[in-house]
């Protein structure tokens, strides 16, 4: 069994930050690109950022130079740092990875977190 768990989601006022985190956890051999993506509501899911293994990173036009994505290969996470926020930030934000599992045999995963909700507001 192989999970993503995010947290640091809440409320902040415009201009605020967050930072966003997501922790790989199971039989996890190695974590290929792991990415961060966002679902508002009454809209479809859409990409914010994305990481490869190789620390290649790709971004959305709408966060560009507020939002950094990294991530630690050593403990499996990837984290969202979330600058200069803004109402149209609010969303829930998915972590997302591909994954080779071990267990019971050796396999190529997607998985996807639970969510954890930004609200930006005043």
């Amino acid at each position: 069994q192989v999970q993503l768990v995010e947290s640091g989601g809440g409320l902040v006022q415009p201009g605020g930050s967050l930072r966003l985190s997501c922790a790989a956890s199971g039989s996890i051999r190695i974590i290929n690109t792991m990415g961060w993506y966002r679902q508002a509501p009454g809209k479809q899911r859409e990409l914010v950022a994305s990481i490869a293994r190789s620390d290649y990173t790709n971004y959305a036009d709408s966060v560009k130079g507020r939002f950094t994505i990294s991530r630690d290969n050593a403990k499996n996470m990837v984290y969202l740092q979330m600058n200069s926020l803004r109402p149209e930030d609010t969303a829930v934000y998915y972590c997302n990875a591909g994954i080779w599992v071990a267990t019971p045999s050796l396999r190529y995963l997607e998985v996807w977190g639970q969510g954890t909700l930004v609200t930006v507001s005043l």
